[in-house]
């Protein structure tokens, strides 16, 4: 394998693909991931629900229900050993017609064969009792307490650092043009030069189907869809502590109302198949069928506190299922293809499965000096007066804040910019420590934020961008006296 640069490449940098390269972090295998953007997390990863899934709505068999269970099994530990936010705060899936109970039966039924554990349908003046502002019109629901709310940033960032830590090369602004078969594994070319590898993993989101249709004659079809949401500020926070669901229907499990890890309040997603693998632009109409789903579930939602809207894709494979595993016809070519929800929930169990897959196949054995552990940077909003006044005695950037909305201090924004696959962009520096996330969105933070991205990186402030190449915020005047 000498003549070839990795024993493995993982193709794009979303949570399954960092899941996929912490993992063969443990092997004695040479590994490198390939991500076309300026960061990790800046795909699917970035604009979903944030929900670890229980594990009961997919197919019993599929491969969503194996790695969902999987995955939402392994988040408590790994939250610990990588230090991001997760918390298990359970979820109710709403009944609101007595004809509709045989679907919420069904649902039961299918988490059961799932393996979810504890899970219980309760009337509908309990799940009132459990969530005060639920609408007088539930009539039962399927309680999951095992269902959780996580910061997908902070996941897919933890495990990459986590990777890189462990000797996993990333290349950014690193598109990935064609994989082809040569001679003991694959070329890849890209828009920095030619990589070669044994083996491939492909976790390009609703990408995956281009890459795998370049090596294989059986083809697979990924439909990019598009989902819109809205976030509320701070203050709505509290209006639920659960996730709540709806009966799942054709197009996936329905907008959901859930708290988020940060102290907000999500509505969505919407779920609209487009051909355009890159349109993430919310509509009116979208935000509008978001408000008044989420209005049937949920009473007095302050849709005022909205502080802004966002869509994101999920890759929709025609089979309705995860395509995990190496291609029939390509040895050596791995895919992680069609993941949408549970996708997330299901990354850890995924990068486990596909990193033994190789190793395997590789005859790799595991590292004596994996270190599987990671400190994230610390919050000074959630630290006690005493902490924080010691953190500034050793720091004292860390008293100063940049972003009064999510009391972001400079010390955390440095931080994010300084450490292991630190930020280089706006959009990085948010990721990391939520500078710009706020009532505001970064109305007054962003050109202090510019200023100490530009001081840490050496680098002008006209090259400081919001989230790549393209998207710089300041424009120098070219004009010359005379």
């Amino acid at each position: 394998m000498s003549r070839l640069n990795y024993d493995v490449v993982v193709v794009g940098g979303g949570v399954t693909g960092c899941a996929i390269a912490r993992e063969l972090a443990r092997y004695e295998l040479s590994a490198c991931l390939i991500e076309r953007t300026e960061d990790v997390c800046s795909g699917t990863s970035k604009a979903n629900s944030a929900i670890v899934h229980a594990g009961y709505d997919a197919v019993p068999g599929s491969l969503k229900a194996k790695f969902n269970v999987q995955g939402n099994a392994m988040m408590g530990l790994l939250s610990e050993e990588l230090d991001f936010e997760f918390q298990r705060n359970g979820s109710m899936v709403l009944c609101f017609a007595e004809e509709d109970r045989p679907g919420l039966d069904a649902l039961y039924e299918k988490g059961v064969a799932n393996g979810v554990p504890d899970l219980r349908i309760i009337s509908g003046d309990e799940a009132r009792t459990m969530e005060p502002n639920l609408s007088d019109q539930v009539v039962a629901a399927l309680y999951a307490p095992t269902g959780g709310i996580v910061c997908p940033f902070g996941l897919t960032i933890a495990l990459a650092e986590n990777a890189c830590d462990n000797g996993v090369e990333f290349k950014l602004n690193t598109e990935v043009l064609a994989v082809s078969s040569i001679d003991g594994g694959y070329l890849l070319k890209t828009n920095q030069g030619d990589v070669t590898a044994r083996f491939v993993v492909n976790a390009a989101g609703v990408y995956a189907d281009v890459f795998h249709n370049m090596v294989s004659e059986k083809k697979i079809q990924l439909i990019p869809r598009k989902g819109d949401y809205c976030l509320l500020d701070h203050e709505a926070g509290e209006h639920v502590s659960h996730t709540i669901f709806q009966l799942p229907g054709k197009y996936g499990k329905g907008v959901l109302v859930a708290p988020t890890v940060h102290g907000n309040l999500l509505l969505g997603p919407t779920a609209v198949d487009v051909e355009d693998k890159e349109n993430t632009a919310t509509t009116a109409q979208e935000l509008a069928d978001v408000i008044a789903k989420t209005a049937n579930s949920v009473k007095n939602i302050p849709y005022n506190k909205v502080i802004t809207s966002f869509s994101g894709l999920r890759a929709h494979e025609t089979g309705d299922d995860f395509i995990i595993g190496e291609a029939e016809d390509a040895q050596g070519f791995f895919d992680a293809a069609g993941i949408e929800s549970p996708g997330l929930s299901s990354a850890p169990a995924i990068g486990v499965y596909l990193a033994e897959q190789i190793a395997k196949k590789a005859g790799a054995g595991k590292k004596a000096d994996f270190d599987a552990t990671r400190k994230g940077i610390p919050q000074v909003s959630k630290l006690s007066f005493e902490e924080r006044a010691k953190l500034i005695k050793e720091r004292p950037d860390y008293g100063t804040i940049v972003c009064r909305c999510e009391n972001v201090s400079e010390g955390e924004i440095v931080d994010a910019i300084r450490r292991t696959l630190g930020a280089t962009s706006l959009d990085g520096v948010k990721r990391r420590v939520r500078q710009g996330m706020g009532r505001c969105q970064a109305g007054f933070c962003t050109p202090r934020t510019m200023e100490i991205l530009a001081r840490e990186l050496g680098r002008p402030m006209e090259s400081i961008c919001k989230n790549g190449p393209g998207s710089e915020i300041l424009i120098q005047d070219g004009r010359t006296e005379g």
